[in-house]
């Protein structure tokens, strides 16, 4: 099992920044790749970022990229995600999610086993 929680939303200017962290658990932590995920009000769950544990590399949602970079530090288990550039279309709740180490590419939340409660990120004009 892994139990992840995030933290790090709150309210920001348009053009702001902030950092997401999730703090995760139990088995291995780099045994498993990491993604973040969000929902916004009256809309699906999204892909925002992922990075694969193993090998490190990094996969962005187009919406997000070059805005925000998704990290990792082992030795604290936590999977970061700096957001910059924010706009006000970036509001949502953010999730972070794991799933045992696959091939695939990690962008499809229904290959994610573990969920943490989510952080909410509002962004304002």
């Amino acid at each position: 099992q892994v139990q992840l929680v995030e933290s790090g939303g709150g309210l920001v200017q348009a053009g702001g920044s902030l950092r997401l962290s999730c703090a995760a658990s139990g088995r291995t932590f780099s045994s498993y790749d990491m993604g973040w995920f969000r929902r916004a009000p009256g809309k699906l769950r999204e892909f925002v970022a992922a990075i694969r544990r193993s090998g490190g590399s990094t996969y962005y949602a187009d919406s997000v990229k070059g805005r925000f970079t998704i990290s990792g530090d082992n030795a604290k288990n936590t999977v970061y995600l700096q957001m910059n550039s924010l706009n006000a279309e970036d509001t949502a709740v953010y999730y972070c999610a794991a799933r045992w180490a696959r091939y695939s590419r990690p962008d499809d939340p229904d290959q994610f086993d573990y969920w943490g409660q989510g952080t909410q990120v509002t962004v304002s004009s």
